[in-house]
């Protein structure tokens, strides 16, 4: 579902390369945003680059943090600017490095190493789209990603491990009696779908819950088990009662 258009993007590093000075101010914010948008040329809807044919060697660091809710901030501040958060997200990269899980900002000359509490993209809106005799479950991300759920893009639970940043987290974690903290760690089980390029999106509350009004709810030895129909085949995902009232 996603509109790799290598026509407006340059694929010759060459070409790509600014200047030596502009080069070495790519983890600031502004001169990366001028940057991308004066490599991106004219777009049509939404253009993802071919992230996996760049391959540059200069590696950076910038104080950017996708927290574990969705929110994009900088330098301590949050990013409120929903076109800059989405230009960023067109060129969002995971790594597998030794087993260490880094994301990076790539350019055709630079990767810039960010911080993800979670995970690097949010759903925040599903709906229904008929097409011919298939009816299709299509999802939404809050920076413009559209998924659909097939064999490729299922959905899983995973468990969410907070992070020293996440405050929320910590108060919850930190409270004493052991039913709140068997509470604390069923509400860490969150749902998740794959979208491109290896990232992962979080599926929101409010989407979650949608789900299970579209879906079918059933009871299986002592799961509940949500059906869901996307282009003529049924997906199952199996929660332990405690997770899916903690996501009700």
């Amino acid at each position: 579902m996603n509109n790799n258009n290598e026509d407006i993007i340059q694929n010759d590093e060459t070409a790509a390369k600014p200047p030596k000075d502009v080069l070495s101010e790519l983890s600031n914010m502004d001169s990366l945003s001028q940057y991308l948008k004066s490599t991106v040329g004219k777009r049509e809807g939404r253009a993802i680059p071919p992230l996996d044919k760049w391959h540059p060697k200069d590696v950076a660091d910038m104080d950017l943090v996708i927290k574990a809710n969705g929110e994009w901030w900088h330098e301590g501040g949050q990013m409120t600017r929903e076109s800059l958060v989405s230009l960023f997200a067109t060129i969002l990269w995971k790594e597998d490095n030794n087993g260490i899980i880094e994301y990076f900002l790539k350019t055709p000359v630079q990767k810039i190493r960010i911080q993800v509490e979670d995970a690097p993209l949010l759903i925040n809106d599903v709906g229904i789209v008929n097409e011919g005799n298939n009816r299709w479950l299509e999802f939404t991300t809050t920076t413009g990603d559209v998924v659909r759920l097939d064999d490729e893009h299922t959905i899983t639970l995973k468990a969410y491990n907070p992070t020293d940043n996440d405050t929320i987290d910590q108060q919850t974690a930190a409270i004493n009696t052991e039913n709140s903290q068997q509470t604390a760690i069923d509400m860490q089980v969150r749902p998740y779908m794959p979208v491109r390029n290896g990232l992962d999106a979080l599926i929101g509350r409010n989407t979650f819950y949608h789900l299970t009004e579209i879906g079918e709810l059933t009871e299986q030895n002592g799961e509940t088990i949500l059906t869901l129909q996307s282009g003529g085949k049924s997906y199952e995902l199996s929660m332990p009662d405690s997770n899916a009232r903690s996501q009700s």
